[in-house]
């Protein structure tokens, strides 16, 4: 007689360490942190007077919404597993057409006057984009930890030591990935090291 093992994945076990590890990859994920990071920016870039506090709505539409509505696409068609794409071979082509689009906005934001600050984070995303795309063809950093890291970054760039507060949500999502298997600590630590240098030095270096 054939038996079944029942279900023990991360993904779709009942266990309240689970379930808080699968909410907080959905609060802390890429999209929410780089629509939301746009925005905010966006908003600080507004205490110039003259300049409107929305420039980080279209960068979010680029950067984050577009990217997003690809790899939903994607599911929807079952050539991607879940938006959170755990195959790394089927990670290179969301995250090349991810930098597209952003390149595209960021075209679009430089023709329409964006403020500089709103420029520099996407410029600096794109850079993050086009890094995690590279290395995503040899192994899978976690770009969980590399936007929530690089968020924290970018913030204290604008605001100071304050910003650091966050640390302990990039602590937390990288926890959540590997409670839920999706990656090792040593892709969760690289890819957040890899996301805060980026941020740390591209996006003050522009904004600047």
């Amino acid at each position: 007689m054939i038996t079944t093992s029942p279900d023990t994945s991360p993904y779709t076990s009942t266990a309240l360490p689970d379930r808080i590890a699968r909410l907080v990859s959905e609060v802390l994920a890429p999209a929410v942190l780089v629509a939301a990071l746009l925005i905010v920016v966006g908003w600080h870039a507004g205490d110039t007077p003259g300049v409107s506090r929305w420039w980080g709505l279209p960068g979010a539409l680029f950067a984050a919404v577009i990217p997003l509505g690809y790899v939903l696409h994607g599911v929807r068609r079952g050539r991607l597993t879940n938006h959170h794409i755990p195959e790394r071979a089927d990670r290179r082509i969301p995250l090349l057409f991810g930098t597209v689009s952003l390149v595209a906005g960021l075209a679009l934001l430089v023709a329409l006057g964006a403020p500089r600050e709103v420029l520099a984070l996407l410029a600096a995303g794109g850079v993050g984009l086009f890094v995690f795309a590279l290395v995503t063809h040899w192994w899978k950093m976690s770009i969980h930890g590399g936007v929530a890291a690089g968020t924290v970054a970018a913030l204290t760039a604008v605001y100071g030591p304050v910003a650091l507060l966050g640390v302990p949500l990039v602590l937390l999502g990288g926890w959540a990935r590997i409670r839920l298997t999706a990656h090792t600590p040593a892709q969760v630590v690289v890819g957040a090291l890899a996301g805060a240098l980026i941020a740390g030095t591209v996006f003050p270096l522009l904004r600047s």
